[in-house]
């Protein structure tokens, strides 16, 4: 009789298990795209994504918690995106500056991303881990370089974020375009308490640099013009 090998069992259990949440999440994102969250069911989820409705159950509550699922994916997989870019950048408040301004962008560009990341984030503050860590140590530098009377980091990424998920939900609402974009940064700017020079000095850098970071917006390396990273998210 052969022997059953348990461990590789457990890890094929879990492997499929794996993809199968990941197939929901991306007939979830796609939906998403073109539908408001509101109008997606549960039978139209499993219908697009090829799986029997028992199986969503296994792996999300209801619907809100696969959204949640999404919006983390889409932040995770936007901030991975954009990170080469920013790290590339010495001065910390740039960095914010760079961040903030990409995400911005990326809600012009696709409205309907910015409302998703904004809701969820909002109703859970454990979305986006790592995009808020990469935040927290630009904050800490920033302070470092430039100490804020009574501002501690943690309430420098309050303010940051914030301010950044309102503005993705004005863009998602139609209520802001791309003609506030500017502004929105330097309300983020003023919020760490930058002063009107060091403000406009910030926003000056950034708009020299926003021509190979919207490509990054689009999916396009900012070395190699017209060189796709991948499909728009």
């Amino acid at each position: 009789m052969a022997k059953v090998n348990l461990e590789r069992r457990a890890e094929i259990g879990q492997e499929k298990r794996a993809r199968t949440r990941a197939q929901l999440v991306a007939a979830a994102r796609g939906l998403f795209s073109t539908r408001s969250l509101a109008s997606v069911t549960i039978d139209d989820l499993v219908r697009e994504a090829r799986v029997a409705k028992g199986t969503f159950y296994t792996h999300f509550d209801d619907m809100d918690t696969l959204a949640a699922a999404v919006a983390d994916d889409l932040i995770a997989s936007f901030d991975e995106l954009i990170q080469p870019r920013r790290a590339a950048v010495p001065d910390p408040l740039l960095r914010v500056a760079l961040g903030c301004n990409a995400f911005i962008e990326k809600a012009i560009q696709d409205p309907a991303w910015g409302s998703l990341v904004a809701r969820m984030a909002r109703a859970d503050p454990t979305i986006g881990e790592t995009a808020r860590a990469r935040l927290r140590e630009d904050l800490n530098e920033a302070l470092k370089v430039s100490p804020r009377p009574g501002f501690s980091v943690e309430l420098a990424l309050e303010a940051v974020v914030g301010i950044l998920l309102q503005v993705l939900a004005a863009v998602g609402a139609g209520r802001l375009a791309h003609k506030d974009r500017a502004g929105a940064v330097g309300a983020v700017l003023g919020a760490l308490g930058a002063g009107k020079r060091e403000a406009a000095s910030t926003l000056a850098k950034l708009e020299r640099a926003r021509p190979a970071d919207r490509r990054l917006v689009e999916g396009e390396s900012p070395d190699a013009p017209g060189a796709r990273l991948g499909p728009k998210a």
